[in-house]
């Protein structure tokens, strides 16, 4: 009887968005400048926060921790699609992929968590704001952004243990661009009951419940505005949630229809297009959502490339 954490599958063939070499061309592309987009506008977004002392309040905190997140996120599918695309070769070795599918679930993770600690910081300004800096003290916005940092590096790395398992024989084609769980979990000639339920499981934890919490904050957020009496003061507070909401509906409409949908009604294309949506366009739109609104943001953009400008000149 073959060992369990055995496999015969040194590498596997990532058939990545289309098999057309003149549609790859095109792909390689248009990916490569979302990704230098998404790189340098994060990039912006952290020096921004960092630069400037009177955005290093929690909102801005955790926007950084976002931002940070999203570019690794970005960089850890994106630079080896355009790789395969531009050698003509769609390999990748056993380890990489079990490494590149654990990064992304752990910053799949942060991301979802961190877009809830997020709404949990505006519920607390709009609806609690005299006790504002009292309950989002340094030390409880350190355990926000901390804390799921921890609860990733487990998940995935429970994730990636319950693979190694797992026996891969015959094909090992993965129609995807990038190596992800499920498409990975049909190619095994084991059972996968265990690495399903466990699937199951995580996506309740890291999608269901802050998705839930996100809209049980937003729920006490436009009670408490509507109960505004300036047209004016509803506005501004209205503002502040729109990026946030704008982020909400891009990650959890996709991730959602990827892991909590039936597989009877998911397909290949499906999962792909789900998946640049939230590990290419979400990343790259994020910078643009957050800034382009934000009056305060945009100043310390301003200030940080007119200080570029100036020493270099």
């Amino acid at each position: 009887m073959e060992p369990r954490n055995q496999t015969s599958a040194s590498e596997f063939i990532l058939l990545g968005l289309s098999e057309n070499p003149e549609q790859e061309t095109l792909l390689f592309a248009l990916f490569l400048c979302m990704y230098v987009v998404t790189v340098v506008g994060n990039l912006l977004i952290i020096l921004a926060i960092s630069s400037d002392s009177h955005l290093h309040t929690p909102m801005y905190f955790f926007l950084a921790n976002l931002s940070l997140v999203d570019f690794c996120l970005a960089t850890n599918t994106v630079p080896k699609m355009l790789v395969n695309i531009q050698i003509r070769s769609k390999s990748i070795s056993y380890p990489c992929c079990l490494t590149q599918m654990y990064f992304f679930h752990f910053f799949g993770i942060m991301d979802s968590v961190l877009i809830a600690v997020m709404a949990y910081d505006r519920f607390v300004a709009i609806c609690h704001p005299l006790h504002y800096t009292t309950i989002m003290s340094p030390r409880f916005c350190g355990l926000l952004a901390g804390g799921p940092w921890v609860f990733s590096y487990f998940i995935s790395l429970t994730h990636i243990l319950l693979m190694v398992c797992l026996v891969f024989c015959g094909n090992n084609k993965i129609p995807h661009y990038f190596c992800d769980l499920t498409p990975l979990l049909r190619l095994s000639c084991t059972d996968t009951s265990v690495n399903k339920i466990f699937v199951l499981i995580v996506a309740g934890m890291v999608i269901t419940v802050p998705f839930i919490c996100i809209l049980a904050s937003y729920a006490r957020i436009i009670v408490t505005i509507m109960k505004v009496p300036s047209a004016g003061g509803r506005k501004k507070a209205f503002s502040t949630c729109s990026s946030h909401l704008s982020v909400v509906v891009l990650f959890y409409g996709t991730t959602i229809g990827v892991y909590l949908c039936p597989s009877s009604v998911r397909t290949a294309v499906k999962e792909k297009a789900s998946a640049v949506m939230y590990t290419v366009v979400t990343p790259m739109l994020n910078p643009f959502i957050y800034s382009l609104r934000n009056r305060d943001l945009k100043g310390a953009l301003r200030k940080l490339v007119n200080r570029k400008i100036t020493s270099s000149s």
